[in-house]
């Protein structure tokens, strides 16, 4: 197919492709999927090989949201049984990062729910931030707190953190339908603080809200622009007791081409599976690792996700390794620059890695609950139809973080 290897010639330049390329790849058939991900892996093996990045998450301040994101279960006025705590104390934070880092992660994203933090709020994490440093040497560390304010994006990197996680989730012109309690500007605004001040951008997307093509491609340009060093996709898990919760508009296939799509815009930049990967791809997650760089292990913020032995195996049988803690994650051209696509030749998308407010993976305030099937697999059921609901596969969080079960690693 031309348009295949037009895209990946010009993923393997870190060559921006055109607008209606991004949306050929997305108009592409399910007859066409498994040419699509064979053309995008090409690029994937080219500045990534055959690693998967682990990441682990820390809800640290579940629920009681006062924003109004539409997707999220801890948003104001939702009804979803999800868990509500308060801060959790740097110790136990620690605590539960170590279960993450014990199953091969070598980041912790440390979220919050709320608007955005104040500045007792950035001591806590600070606090919370050296707990997990002393601990364990080499762990990077990204923040997931919301809109930020002056001066606190310079705080949060004084005091260790890595990256800072704040997604734009969907196109400019529809971002109005999502939520009304902040807009699509302050979310920018908040990734370039984070970029300013030094911090390693994280910012990303979720699809599945009955999005068009062309906001799926208008918002991933977007992200290039910003130029983060990392795109976390979520998928919309609909929950019930959020306005989304009858929004089932995903296939496997639909996954993989959005996927392919943001990797061909975004050659040379960790592509993430954020939340909502074992709800929508779910026995084709294997194929999704030849797309994405980078997933989350375990469970997400307020839904379980993939047992963590379960995810290890996948990636194991895919023929994919673990990155190790001792290896750089993005390519030399990108971590030497410092900076994201816009800082070299020919670019590379440059988003990074999910939640918080204003974000999706799995909580905080705009962001998403996703996850996925808990430890123990569920019962074998049809394959599901574009619209056909599989609330079998979502359940609430109940363990790890703000509870005295163990969490899933």
């Amino acid at each position: 197919m031309d348009l295949l290897n037009t895209l990946v010639d010009k993923g393997l330049r870190r060559e921006l492709p055109t607008r209606e390329e991004a949306l050929a790849v997305l108009a592409t058939s399910d007859d066409d999927v498994l040419d699509v991900v064979a053309a995008a892996g090409r690029v994937r093996r080219q500045w990534f090989g055959r690693r998967v990045k682990l990441n682990y998450l820390v809800n640290l301040k579940s629920g009681l949201c006062p924003e109004d994101c539409s997707y999220c279960s801890q948003r104001l006025g939702s009804t979803a049984g999800i868990l509500k705590y308060t801060w959790l104390k740097p110790e136990e934070a620690s605590q539960a990062a170590a279960a993450g880092l014990a199953g091969g992660a070598k980041r912790v994203c440390l979220v919050a729910s709320g608007r955005g933090p104040t500045d007792r709020d950035v001591d806590r994490v600070a606090g919370t931030i050296k707990a997990i440093k002393d601990q364990n040497e080499g762990v990077e560390v990204c923040a997931c707190l919301g809109l930020l304010s002056d001066g606190q994006a310079e705080r949060l990197r004084e005091a260790g953190a890595d990256a800072y996680n704040h997604n734009l989730n969907t196109s400019e012109s529809t971002y109005g339908e999502i939520t009304t309690t902040h807009t699509y500007a302050d979310r920018v605004d908040t990734v370039q603080k984070a970029h300013a001040a030094g911090l390693s951008a994280c910012s990303g997307l979720i699809a599945g809200m009955g999005e068009s093509d062309e906001d799926l491609v208008d918002v991933v340009f977007s992200l290039r622009e910003l130029d983060p060093d990392s795109v976390p996709v979520n998928f919309l898990i609909p929950v019930e007791g959020t306005p989304l919760a009858k929004e089932w508009n995903l296939t496997p296939q639909r996954c993989l081409r959005i996927l392919a799509m943001v990797r061909f815009v975004c050659p040379d930049v960790e592509v993430r599976i954020a939340g909502g990967r074992e709800v929508h791809l779910r026995t084709m997650q294997p194929l999704a690792l030849h797309l994405a760089n980078s997933i989350f292990l375990g469970d997400y913020l307020t839904t379980e996700g993939q047992a963590g032995q379960a995810d290890l195996e996948m990636i194991a049988d895919a023929g994919f390794e673990v990155e190790g803690a001792e290896q750089v994650t993005l390519p030399e051209h990108r971590a030497t620059a410092g900076g994201g696509c816009g800082s070299h030749e020919g670019g590379g998308c440059g988003s990074h890695e999910n939640s918080g407010c204003g974000s999706h993976e799995g909580a905080g305030c705009g962001s998403h609950p996703d996850g996925g099937v808990c430890g123990s697999a569920p019962a074998p059921a049809p394959a599901a139809a574009v619209g056909e609901a599989r609330t079998d596969l979502v359940a609430v969080r109940r363990r790890g973080a703000g509870t005295d079960l163990a969490p899933n690693a």
